[in-house]
């Protein structure tokens, strides 16, 4: 009797693993169509804990809007903290806003500063990284947590592996970023060698707005606008 129990409870986590595939698609042609509309933008990552008038959330407004002034949109994960704050700077430069919102139990929530047409939601974490990452002409990362940590990985690991093509990686905050850069390069590198010393020209460190916008500009003198794969 455990047995048949065991075994039906098993078939119907696999049919509704089969009808979640349908769900998966749809999020996937929704935020391609929508996507492929939009132009080259550059993607800002941080703390959804930031709040209005922290240093970062000031310097991320600056940022953004340094970002649009420069032709490029603005994608953010579409929350509160530095991604309100990226939204709110696309906004006030009238320049292209975009949220890729995720449903949690805790901190997201729509911010008031993406364009109407340029929000989405999305249930997985994957396909919404997916987005970031083919629309994003470079990621900006501000001062964050786990999910700051995951996508910022994820991306060097992407380029580093060349499944996407090369686009700038901009850490803003030394203060924040030091102590971890400094643990790639001594243990990952020196250390282990679980890297090799090129790996880092990917990662760029600065600590204000123009900085941002100058390493933009050098890299796209050379390299064409396009999505990532």
């Amino acid at each position: 009797m455990r047995k048949e129990q065991h075994r039906k409870g098993w078939n119907e986590i696999k049919t509704n693993d089969s009808w979640a595939i349908f769900k998966i698609m749809g999020e996937f042609v929704n935020g391609f169509e929508k996507m492929s509309q939009i132009g080259p933008c550059i993607s800002i990552f941080g703390s959804a804990r930031t709040k209005p008038g922290q240093k970062y959330y000031e310097l991320t407004e600056k940022i953004a809007r340094k970002i649009v002034e420069s032709g490029y949109g603005v994608i953010t994960g579409g929350g509160p903290g530095i991604m309100e704050a990226g939204n709110k700077g696309a906004h006030l430069g009238e320049g292209t806003s975009v949220g890729l919102n995720i449903e949690l139990p805790f901190e997201q929530n729509d911010n008031p500063y993406i364009d109407d047409d340029k929000n989405l939601d999305f249930d997985y974490f994957f396909v919404r990284k997916v987005m970031f990452v083919k629309y994003s002409q470079g990621f900006v990362v501000m001062p964050g947590g786990f999910g700051t940590l995951d996508e910022l990985f994820e991306a060097v690991t992407l380029i580093q592996t060349k499944k996407i093509e090369k686009f700038p990686i901009i850490l803003v905050g030394t203060e924040f970023w030091d102590g971890l850069f400094d643990w790639v390069k001594h243990t990952l590198l020196t250390e282990f060698s679980n890297i090799s010393a090129k790996d880092l020209d990917l990662i760029h460190l600065v600590d204000n707005e123009n900085e941002v916008i100058e390493i933009l500009d050098n890299f796209y003198k050379e390299s064409r606008l396009s999505p990532n794969f």
